[in-house]
């Protein structure tokens, strides 16, 4: 379908908004009652033709006491139906009994067509709709020559085509238009936005270009788990066949989906029927909270999950009963090869953001016995490249993903290529059955420079793709080669070693009089009086800069006294008689529970780290760690070691630093002359402002 009959239809809908709604709801409401309009009004056009002959058939089945009505859908064609004596058009007949005849005629749909109403809520508007008198003139609107919204072109007295009939596929370019241009009426979050197209187009070229030979005659399962309206599985499906097609296979194609929002899902539902899908395969629900589909295992996946969410309320249910430990499996990794034993890492990111956990829940339903495996496209935000530290659930994720050689190539998408967001995004293709040729390698395209300005901007979305240029991106991922936009890196590459830092901790005691009276004043403990007290005898008011030399000679001296030290009352005199010196002597560690700090004093040495000169480093996979040290923390840090215990492993993709691009700055002359020129431009303008006044 071409965008001029796209635009006019969906001109024509949103115009009846205007005409028909205004003043009785709120311009944010509309959709409440344009969308399940839309939606009821194309299955009408499929229903119309049947009509007489389903009433007929329900008669009989009426009349035989037959309950089932499954024959019903045998007759229309489609796995639904309507009973009762209506169509849209036919309610215009009977205008002053519009209302109990509109709610017959939604009541006489079939069970499955009832519940995509209920998602809706819809009934809910019809007693608003007929005090305000909206409704005949609702129904009129959308029966009106000016608009088709049936697959079979509308002729006129002489035969020719007045209105070419609407595909499925067109439906679905109208359907998401109408949402996207209600979710910029309410100014929804730039992450709730549906995916253009042409995007869904490049990710269907990615994941099935690369094994159109591999793939045979049988059934293939395709799932988005944040689906949506449900555009990602149409075009994947009629991608997939078409592939097939030119290979001369049959293939079989099972569509699966899940979403949260009950208008779109019941749009999506809708959708699957009128195509003759299995409605029951798109599941209602959060994805993270709920798995729709547990246990099971598809061929392709693709989706575009919500960005910059918060899913805390989903988090909850992915725990124990005491919120301790995750319980979904989906969401926790103990095998990965770098893990010690008995060590797990968790996937779970920050509440802020849930993006790449749709990513998760996609891996952990790839096909592990096939040949084929699982392909995956996903479309994700800069953050999920960079975001999270080493230990933090978002690099976990991505290092699950890399040590387990998923990833195959992520694309930067040009800015401005979505509805609602201006945002940088990217193409994630993961695959469990990489080639050999890129088996350890991950490949980054930048495509940010590849696109095609619209005529007029669809909300934000002011540029696309192509085919050209979807054809000149695929291209470059199937030649795996390096040029100016492709660029190929070893999974090691993007890794990292979190390393902790410590330099010991440096204390001089100095015990004078006033600190002494400051303790006894602050604490009632008469044995910690005495203790303070034969502290000041043995080292009387002067500075000591060994605190190691200090705590034994003091403990020699309260033995001979017959004097008990008590942890705590270690704690109070370090509290009230030690201080950070720089040049004193390092203290020693008395409890070591990290390695030795070889660096200082001989090998056995350990001491106490100093929390407030604790620094970490980010150690390359491809570097030992103690040549990292050697030549960026020694040198200016000699009596630094590396607490080995604390070491995190972390990976980030930092895309824009690889395809930096210098621009030289310009040179003082044109700065020079600019400033001149913008001089000779406003020359007196102050003056002449001045005079005006």
């Amino acid at each position: 379908m071409n965008h001029t009959t796209h635009n006019a239809i969906v001109s024509f809908i949103w115009g009846i908004a205007d005409d028909v709604l205004r003043d009785v709801y709120v311009r944010g409401k509309y959709r409440d009652v344009i969308l399940p309009m839309t939606v009821i009004r194309r299955i009408d056009c499929l229903l119309e033709p049947t009509k007489d002959k389903v009433i007929e058939r329900n008669e009989f089945l009426e009349k035989k006491k037959i309950k089932s009505k499954d024959s019903l859908a045998d007759v229309t064609g489609y796995p639904f139906y309507n009973t009762s004596k209506f169509t849209l058009r036919r309610l215009l007949d009977e205008p002053s009994q519009i209302r109990a005849n509109f709610t017959a005629y939604l009541e006489g749909f079939s069970e499955n067509i009832l519940q995509i109403i209920e998602k809706f809520k819809f009934l809910n508007q019809m007693p608003t709709l007929e005090e305000a008198n909206r409704l005949y003139p609702l129904a009129q609107k959308f029966v009106a020559r000016e608009i088709n919204l049936s697959p079979e072109p509308v002729l006129g007295a002489d035969g020719g085509v007045i209105h070419n009939g609407l595909t499925n596929l067109g439906m679905g370019y109208v359907f998401e238009e109408l949402i996207r241009k209600f979710n910029e009426e309410n100014n929804e979050e730039a992450g709730e936005h549906f995916t253009p197209r042409d995007i869904i187009q490049l990710m269907t070229h990615l994941i099935f270009e690369p094994v159109k030979d591999k793939i045979q005659s049988g059934t293939y399962l395709v799932y988005d788990d944040a689906c949506g309206s449900g555009g990602m599985l149409t075009e994947a499906e009629s991608f997939l066949k078409g592939l097939a097609e030119k290979e001369n296979k049959k293939v079989l194609i099972e569509l699966y989906g899940q979403e949260v929002n009950p208008e779109t899902f019941a749009i999506c539902q809708s959708d699957m029927l009128i195509k003759g899908k299995n409605p029951a395969n798109i599941k209602y629900g959060s994805t993270l909270a709920k798995d729709g589909f547990r246990g099971m295992e598809f061929d392709f996946m693709l989706a575009n999950p919500p960005y910059g969410k918060a899913w805390k309320v989903d988090q909850e249910s992915l725990f124990d009963e005491k919120k301790k430990y995750v319980t979904d499996p989906r969401f926790i990794v103990k095998d990965l090869k770098t893990l010690e034993q008995g060590q797990t890492l968790s996937l779970l990111p920050r509440v802020s953001d849930g993006q790449l956990l749709f990513q998760v829940n996609m891996l952990s339903k790839m096909k592990q016995s096939t040949k084929l495996g699982s392909r995956i496209a996903i479309v994700h935000n800069g953050s999920s490249l960079f975001t999270g530290d080493a230990g933090q659930g978002e690099s976990n994720i991505r290092r699950w993903i890399i040590e387990n050689d998923w990833l195959e190539a992520i694309i930067g998408l040009p800015l401005n290529m979505f509805y609602n967001t201006g945002i940088a995004t990217y193409i994630w293709v993961l695959s469990n059955r990489k080639p050999s040729h890129r088996k350890g390698k991950v490949q980054l395209i930048d495509a940010t420079q590849t696109f095609q300005k619209l005529r007029k901007n669809l909300g934000q979305k002011n540029c696309e793709f192509s085919l050209a240029h979807i054809e000149q991106i695929t291209q470059l991922f199937l030649d795996f080669a390096e040029t100016p936009e492709s660029k190929i890196f070893d999974n090691a590459d993007f890794g990292y070693r979190l390393v902790t830092v410590e330099r010991p901790l440096r204390l001089t005691t100095h015990v004078t009089k006033e600190r002494v009276a400051q303790l006894k004043a602050d604490v009632d403990d008469k044995n910690l009086h005495v203790l303070v007290d034969a502290l000041f005898a043995l080292l009387g008011d002067k500075p000591n800069k060994d605190f190691n030399d200090m705590t034994e000679r003091f403990e020699k001296y309260a033995r001979q006294l017959e004097l008990k030290i008590k942890k705590n009352d270690w704690k109070k005199l370090r509290e009230y008689f030690t201080e950070v010196d720089e040049t004193a002597e390092p203290v020693k560690d008395l409890n070591p529970t990290s390695p030795p700090a070889p660096l200082l004093e001989g090998e056995g040495s350990r001491y106490e780290a100093d929390t407030d000169l604790r620094d970490t480093e980010r150690v390359p996979l491809k570097e030992e760690v103690k040549d990292y040290v050697a030549r960026e923390v020694l040198p200016y840090a000699p009596d630094a070691w590396v607490d080995e215990a604390k070491t995190q492993i972390g990976y980030e993709i930092s895309f824009t630093k690889y395809f930096y691009k210098y621009q030289p700055l310009r040179s003082a002359e044109e700065i020079g002359r600019d400033i001149l020129a913008l001089e000779q431009e406003t020359e007196g303008l102050l003056k002449r402002i001045v005079e005006g006044q």
